[in-house]
């Protein structure tokens, strides 16, 4: 820190309490000045020869006097020689900045820092200590050192600012406010191989990265190993010069962590002109995310109160795991300054760099938690919301639960704040459709902006949000399908995710009526079931029987397919998906000889009966469909212990049941006509379709 000495003489001033007088002096004295509360008993001859404020105010006072006395009397040589009591009124920096201006009108010697220059500028200007009542008066010197010294420093040019926050208006006039911005924000645009000052460096971004001793820095990596011991000058010179070539560069972002000191209105400033300058948008989104975790603690506290708890549990159970760390975030927004935090978050929202990817989808959506446990302004959480979806991907689902604030108070109401996740969610569709149509995302192709992976990645990560929303005994099932339904069908290729979710809706929603189970089973396509769901499926007794029945159908199907079963009827290949169709295509123009034949675990024979048996009664109207052979029912043993099921129950239904749920199905083959799925007998538009 650089620091300048001024004055002479030693100090004679003594303080007790609140009164500060000048100890070693004949002359008695006739000057009282007092700053807020503070009185220094001084002279009048040392102060009048340096301020032109308080020359002008004494002769005012005079003037003043003389004008009650209406003439003057022979008692004026006595007022003269009285206590004159003279109050600063709203005087800028505090007690020692009067207190030095005071020495050095009597050319005490007093130290001037990084930490009381602008107080003092403050002062001697309202003082009006200028170059008009005598050269080299106070204001010039503080001018010189200010320019010379303080601005070419980092830290001092930081330091300096932070102390101003007292007395902004002044700091303004004298533009010492824009002068400190104006040279921090030029020194974040030094080329960092050109920085030699002091800064701090704590966080392990880089820990390979160890500063040269002039660098002065905090870090988190170990120091380097002191230099041996020099012989000689030489040998020492060389030593030095050694040593600095074997130091990593400075890193880009090492301006980030010191103007974290700063308040909030003094960070903007500086913010806004570092942008200006140029700054790259990933190290301004660096130096946001520093200062969100510097000043906003609430959201780590908050963000770790979720995490503690057992995800994998009911609601129920989970808002018992979770009282005390809900208690306890409750407890911070009753007692903390809410207001002014709210106030850090929302100018942060509004710097925050309008590139995508200048800061993380998980700092955003953290801010947007804080924004909500600390009731931030409307426009801040829709701006979050709309940043958040333009890279919704990079979400992880841990940072896209975001609890209610009514959840903090009462345990009836929703745990889950999920308007905000659906407002995220349409801004991320919204653009994602809006710049390309699903007919131009070839699966094979590896193209950032042409392949699907984005969009499959967020179906699989909304999935995953409708499990463990779909824990809440309070969630609503209209706000469940309105999450569930704005995600294309091309998006969930495979809906094994979005029927967990929906299980476990019902689940913790047993007395649902059947109406609401039906709808909510209307977002789930069985088609789109794995082996192994289509096996938890049979034997879920949570699912209407319709749905059920439609699992089994198309899982022997898919059992059809995998066991080598490729002539099927017409009207039951139109229900396939469009993957099946073409696999079903290429196995039938291929080897003929393979066709239908599965080997034996046992005896390696030909399993051509149980495919017999399997179209025999799947699809030519057999009475009763359960009486499998053994050596298909060993087909779906394995899958079944997998999915941790029982394999004693019958996977297919009677004839009547199917014709009943599934019109036209064992009616005679269309497959020599040309057939949409629309266009299948029954009253409805899709008879397939889960009513």
């Amino acid at each position: 820190m650089k620091f300048m000495k001024l004055g002479s003489k030693p100090d004679i001033f003594k303080t007790c309490h609140n009164v500060t007088t000048v100890a070693a002096s004949e002359l008695v004295s006739d000057i009282c000045v007092e700053v807020d509360g503070h009185k220094f008993l001084l002279h009048k001859f040392p102060l009048l020869s340096k301020s032109e404020y308080l020359n002008k105010t004494l002769k005012k006072r005079e003037t003043s006097l003389q004008n009650k006395a209406g003439v003057l009397n022979n008692d004026s040589e006595d007022e003269e020689d009285s206590l004159v009591i003279l109050r600063l009124c709203e005087f800028p920096g505090s007690v020692e900045s009067f207190e030095m201006c005071a020495k050095f009108c009597y050319g005490i010697t007093f130290t001037l820092n990084a930490s009381n220059v602008s107080a003092v500028r403050c002062a001697a200007e309202y003082l009006e200590m200028t170059e008009a009542i005598e050269k080299s008066n106070l204001i010039f010197k503080l001018e010189v050192f200010f320019n010379s010294s303080i601005l070419r420093g980092w830290k001092d040019s930081i330091l300096c600012l932070q102390q101003s926050k007292s007395f902004i208006p002044w700091a303004e006039h004298l533009k010492l406010l824009s002068r400190c911005v104006d040279s921090i924000s030029c020194k974040t645009a030094v080329d960092p191989s050109m920085v030699d000052w002091s800064f701090t460096y704590t966080r392990p971004k880089f820990p390979c990265f160890q500063p040269h001793p002039r660098h002065n820095i905090e870090c988190s990596s170990s120091p380097p190993p002191p230099p041996p011991p020099p012989l000689n000058g030489t040998a020492h010179s060389c030593s030095r010069h050694h040593h600095h070539q074997q130091h990593q560069p400075v890193p880009k972002d090492w301006w980030v962590e010191d103007i974290c000191n700063l308040e909030i209105a003094l960070y903007s400033r500086v913010m806004v002109a570092v942008k200006a300058k140029g700054a790259p948008w990933d190290q301004v989104g660096e130096a946001l995310r520093v200062y969100a975790m510097r000043w906003l603690p609430g959201v780590s506290k908050e963000h770790s109160a979720i995490q503690a708890g057992d995800h994998s549990a009911p609601t129920s159970r989970m808002m018992r795991n979770h009282g005390p760390g809900l208690k306890s975030a409750a407890s911070f927004v009753e007692t903390s300054s809410s207001k002014q935090q709210a106030l850090i978050l929302e100018s942060l929202v509004s710097l925050l760099p309008s590139e995508k990817g200048s800061c993380s989808c998980s700092f955003l959506l953290r801010l947007l938690k804080s924004a909500t446990i600390l009731n931030a302004s409307q426009s801040s959480k829709l701006q979050l919301a709309h940043r958040i979806g333009l890279q919704l991907e990079e979400a992880p689902l841990q940072d896209l639960i975001i609890l209610s604030i009514q959840s903090y108070t009462d345990i009836n109401s929703l745990l889950y704040d999920v308007d905000l996740v659906k407002l995220v969610l349409e801004h991320y569709l919204s653009q994602e459709l809006c710049q390309s149509a699903p007919a131009i995302y070839p699966m094979q192709s590896h193209d950032d902006h042409n392949t699907p992976s984005k969009l499959l990645h967020v179906a699989k990560l909304i999935d995953g949000y409708l499990l463990e929303i779909a824990k809440d005994p309070n969630l609503p099932l209209l706000k469940f399908v309105q999450i569930a339904e704005p995600i294309p069908d091309f998006a969930r290729p495979v809906h094994d995710g979005l029927y967990l979710a929906i299980d476990m809706y019902l689940k913790e929603h047993p007395g649902m009526p059947k109406s609401d189970r039906k709808r909510i089973c209307k977002l789930m396509d069985c088609k789109k079931l794995s082996m192994d769901a289509c096996i938890h499926a049979c034997q879920n007794d949570r699912l209407p029987l319709r749905v059920v029945v439609q699992v089994l159908f198309f899982e022997q199907i898919q059992s059809a397919m995998s066991g080598g079963l490729v002539d099927l009827p017409g009207n039951v290949r139109a229900l396939l998906p469009h993957s099946q169709k073409i696999t079903l295509q290429e196995s039938a123009n291929g080897s003929m000889s393979s066709r239908g034949t599965v080997e034996d675990d046992d005896n390696n024979n030909s399993d051509a009966t149980v495919d017999e048996d399997f179209k025999l009664h799947n699809l030519s109207g057999g009475d009763s469909v359960g009486n499998i052979s053994q050596e298909r029912g060993n087909l779906h043993t394995e899958p079944m212990k997998k999915a941790g099921l029982k394999t004693g129950l019958p996977l297919l239904r009677p004839k009547k049941l199917l014709s009943r749920l599934f019109p036209g199905l064992l009616a005679p083959d269309y497959s020599k006509k040309p057939m949409k799925l629309g266009s299948l007998p029954g009253k409805r538009t899709n008879p397939y379709s889960i009513p």
